[in-house]
């Protein structure tokens, strides 16, 4: 289920909704915040953007810089659906697990008090990229794109792996490949073992000089998306480098990895792939089938269903109505209501 862009079956007209069955689902990670208000009924009636990606302070994530953002997204979909008092609200958000402690204190309470929400769900963006992707069934789903992180569900209890950021982890994604294809790059300069004359090439025509690489990315804030961009160089490079090859196949056998310590060991749990990384297409994707082959054979690959708002715009329909199973986790999953 793909969230649409504006108003459906009416919505937008004007004619109030009732308040009981307003959702409020928000997605928040690196590139912004997505939003969306509906109904428990119709799901998703129109959504709205901010380019501009919550921050975090010394508490974590910042919950009043979610609320600057959120709250003129808010008042300008509910003129535009006509839900005024969203009743149940769906935070998904980048960095919740290690870094959401203020906003479990304090955000449930902040969106009482300016929307009237009752019940709010603060849930990892890895979740909502799960219930997105594959909804309420047992499986495993691996999210990458500037990082990278998967996770798994027999229904009872969630498992992650990896999503520890771009020094420590994230193998396998945008950054991991960005980095590994500079360092093959670097050793051709240097004239060291395993280097990649390719790589080199396009990493001076995108970087300059490879002497001014450090100075160009180490003082940097955004390093990981930084790395991520030479990314699709990596790519472009597969058919004809072999050290270009070999970087994406390293890579494709540590996502799958990843898939296979959360995924189930019993049933026939379902595997999918979410993220802007596997547009990037079969330089990865070729390998990867292959690894998840070896290492999953029970598994069954499907295609994601949808994206992490649309897993928060089933979680807060689920939610609402009564009918969601999904286990809860407090570092992942947690339902609050103000205080």
């Amino acid at each position: 289920m793909t969230v649409g862009a504006g108003p459906a079956d009416g919505a937008g007209t004007g004619t109030a909704v009732g308040s009981g069955s307003g959702i409020l689902a928000v997605d928040s990670g690196g590139s912004g915040l997505r939003v969306v208000l509906g109904t428990a009924e119709r799901g998703a009636l129109a959504q709205r953007s901010s380019p501009v990606p919550v921050r975090t302070c010394a508490r974590g994530i910042d919950p009043d810089h979610l609320m600057a953002q959120l709250t003129p997204l808010v008042r300008a979909l509910s003129a535009e659906t006509g839900v005024p008092r969203p009743a149940t609200a769906v935070v998904g958000a980048a960095g919740l697990s290690t870094l959401g402690d203020a906003l479990r204190a304090e955000l449930p309470g902040a969106l009482a008090r300016e929307f009237g929400v009752r019940t709010t769900a603060l849930v990892a963006d890895a979740v909502t990229a799960y219930v997105g992707a594959l909804g309420p069934r047992p499986g495993a789903v691996v999210a990458a794109g500037t990082g990278l992180i998967a996770i798994g569900t027999d229904l009872t209890t969630w498992q992650r792996a990896d999503g520890w950021g771009h020094l420590l982890g994230d193998c396998g994604s945008g950054a991991w490949i960005g980095r590994a294809g500079l360092e093959a790059a670097l050793r051709a300069y240097d004239g060291r073992p395993g280097g990649s004359a390719a790589l080199l090439a396009r990493a001076e025509e995108r970087f300059g000089p490879m002497t001014g690489l450090p100075g160009l990315l180490y003082p940097r804030q955004d390093r990981p998306a930084v790395l991520a961009s030479f990314a699709p160089q990596v790519a472009a490079c597969a058919e004809d480098d072999p050290v270009a090859a070999g970087v994406l196949r390293d890579a494709a056998r540590h996502m799958a990895e990843s898939a296979a310590a959360v995924c189930p060991v019993g049933g026939e749990p379902r595997i999918a792939l979410t993220g802007g990384l596997f547009r990037m297409g079969d330089p990865l994707l070729v390998p990867l089938e292959r690894e998840l082959a070896r290492l999953l054979p029970h598994a069954l690959r499907v295609p994601a269903e949808g994206d992490p708002l649309d897993g928060a715009v089933r979680i807060a329909t689920e939610l609402a109505a009564g009918t969601l199973t999904l286990p809860r986790e407090e570092s992942l999953f947690s339902v609050e209501s103000p205080t």
